[in-house]
């Protein structure tokens, strides 16, 4: 008998180097990796190269697991201008593949990664991947710490739409807050 998939999440972790990926299924409450990897870049001379490998490579990966999500890392906001514009592209590429084959698309900022995973935002990389071996109960992650920081920004999300789910989740606004919280707010 076939095991029944609730959702498929693909999380991407976007660099001009490495774009690392993860396939992350989910049944019910529990969390299966599917696939993960890093897509090399390093062979590609120019960034507009590098560029479409991307596109192509999320897009294959698209077509071959059948996301019901995306859930991509933001670009790290660095002091570097040019660095975080080639991450911003490399982070677009991904985000048009998944867009061409109508998959929506969730970006979280690495701090938020970190905390739902570690519960520290400023958790080390090798942190993040250590403690998703214990959530997913999977043996040992890849060495490239690329394709980790996809898994969790896949596991990232999954958590955000469970804590929604739960009645858990934040605000909107200063009167949602308040709608919300009846009591806490004096006036």
């Amino acid at each position: 008998m076939e095991q029944l998939i609730d959702k498929i999440i693909l999380g991407v972790d976007p660099g001009t180097t490495f774009t690392g990926y993860g396939i992350l299924e989910v049944k019910g409450k529990e969390l299966h990796v599917a696939a993960i990897g890093v897509i090399d870049l390093r062979k590609y001379g120019t960034h507009f190269l590098k560029l479409k490998h991307i596109f192509e490579r999320v897009l294959g990966l698209v077509d071959a697991y059948h996301p019901d999500e995306l859930a991509i890392e933001a670009p790290f906001y660095g002091k570097n201008v040019q660095s975080m514009l080639k991450l911003g592209r490399a982070q677009g590429a991904a985000i048009a593949a998944g867009l061409y084959r109508d998959v929506p698309v969730f970006e979280y900022a690495p701090t938020k990664i970190k905390m739902a995973i570690t519960g520290e935002g400023s958790a080390s990389k090798e942190q993040v991947s250590s403690m998703l071996t214990h959530i997913l109960h999977f043996r040992e992650m890849p060495a490239r710490l690329d394709a980790s920081d996809a898994l969790a920004a896949a596991v990232c999300h999954y958590f955000e739409n469970q804590r929604l789910r739960s009645g858990g989740g934040g605000s909107s606004s200063w009167e949602d807050f308040i709608r919300r919280n009846p009591g806490r707010i004096s006036k």
